[in-house]
């Protein structure tokens, strides 16, 4: 059944465009250039038409680390933290390097990480710069069922450990966006070397 899953999940991802930019094995993100599925209002001022270019994030589930036999605990989601964070920079880098890299207005994605199963915002999320946003069903409470039946049997796959906590009928999904200035501003190179400044200084 797992050997299913993965092999659904390889599938979709080509279908959909998921691409992977990265092959270092903590990165935690895949990506797929998409259109904004509505207007965006973000936290620094930035608003985001329907249908403008985006930078959509996907969880690499391959990569997930394995929480210990307890479940995930403090030691495990600070782990993450730190992987995802490892992640954000070689986005930026990579994003800094397309050629159509300029055009993108945000970065975002849909996750059930960024909701506990009550539905109060977790502090990852919130720590790594992104806005929350309400997750906006195409299908209503019916294509809500699917999808979270899709993440529960990813989840079963690659990281069983991770559903001790974790309730088929009470995944929440939200979506999370940050503008593309705010994500290159936090994530991307903070300096020069002294050999590009000086010939900056020549030109």
């Amino acid at each position: 059944m797992r050997a299913l899953v993965r092999a659904f999940d390889r599938l979709l991802c080509r279908a959909t465009g998921v691409f992977e930019f990265c092959d270092h094995p903590e990165c935690l993100v895949r990506l797929q250039w998409a259109r904004a599925p509505h207007d965006l209002s973000l936290s620094d001022g930035t608003r985001v038409h329907a249908g403008a270019p985006v930078l959509m994030l996907h969880l690499w589930n391959e990569h997930l680390p394995r929480p210990s036999p307890g479940g995930p605990d403090l030691a495990w989601a600070s782990r993450i933290h730190r992987m995802l964070v490892r992640s954000f920079r070689e986005v930026a880098r990579w994003l800094m390097e397309q050629p159509h890299g300029e055009q993108v207005e945000a970065i975002g994605g849909i996750t059930v990480l960024a909701l506990s199963d009550d539905g109060h915002p977790t502090p990852l999320v919130r720590h790594l710069g992104f806005d929350i946003l309400p997750y906006r069903r195409a299908l209503g409470r019916f294509g809500e069922f699917w999808e979270n039946l899709y993440t529960w049997a990813i989840m079963w796959t690659f990281n069983p450990l991770s559903l001790q906590r974790r309730s088929l009928l009470r995944l929440r999904r939200a979506e999370i966006w940050i503008s593309r200035q705010a994500f290159l501003g936090r994530y991307g190179p903070k300096d020069e070397s002294p050999r590009r400044h000086e010939d900056t200084k020549k030109n």
